[in-house]
């Protein structure tokens, strides 16, 4: 009778452990999967940012076709940032130099009255700064996720299960503008002027 009370427990502890183990491992394919989907919900809408570009690039050089630099610039960095199979921290960085060279061209297009006011160009800067925002607010939710799950992997016993099932680290999403992060210059090569000395009212000069 102890014998079969024992092998019993030995069973439910068993089956808690089974059911523990699977838990663990149910939560980090959960949290993969999540991370996978948002990815995609990002390359969806990066993938009509990279759609919008050629149509601004071409409606800009109507206007202004000899700011070559600029529309060149942004032809480039959309080529980059559009390059199939690129890892999440070098899409990162394509991403940032797109978005500094979209800043450039938007600063050339404000010396052309006439084309800040075609419809067609502001349309198009409507749609790719809605389609930013989207890639902004998605970029939170896919680092959130990410942020779970590289914790969960890092953290005992957890890591044990994702080691044994191969499930790896992900990265994260984080875009940096490079002409945000730039430090101002400053001079040191010739001395500040003096302020202007302040003279009360009603202040006479002693006599000499």
């Amino acid at each position: 009778m102890v014998g079969l009370i024992a092998l019993v427990v030995v069973l439910v502890l068993l089956g808690i452990a089974a059911l523990w183990a699977a838990g663990v491992y149910n939560g980090l394919i959960r949290l993969r999967n999540l991370v996978q989907e948002a990815w995609r919900q990002i390359d969806v809408e990066l993938t009509r940012r990279h759609d919008l570009i050629p149509n601004l690039v071409e409606t800009v050089r109507a206007y202004a076709a000899h700011e070559a630099q600029a529309l060149e610039a942004v032809v480039a960095a959309r080529a980059s940032a559009a390059a199939p199979g690129v890892p999440v921290p070098a899409q990162a960085v394509a991403e940032g130099a797109l978005s500094s060279a979209l800043g450039r061209l938007y600063a050339v297009a404000e010396s052309y009255p006439a084309l800040k006011a075609n419809q067609n160009f502001l349309a198009l800067q409507t749609e790719l700064t809605e389609t930013e925002d989207r890639v902004a607010a998605g970029r939170r939710f896919y680092n959130a996720n990410v942020r779970e799950l590289n914790t969960r992997i890092e953290s005992f016993p957890s890591n044990l299960f994702a080691r044994a099932f191969t499930v790896t680290r992900a990265d994260y999403f984080e875009v940096v503008d490079a002409v945000a992060r730039q430090v101002p210059a400053v001079r040191f090569d010739r001395p500040a002027a003096p302020a202007p000395a302040v003279v009360p009212p009603g202040y006479e000069p002693p006599a000499r």
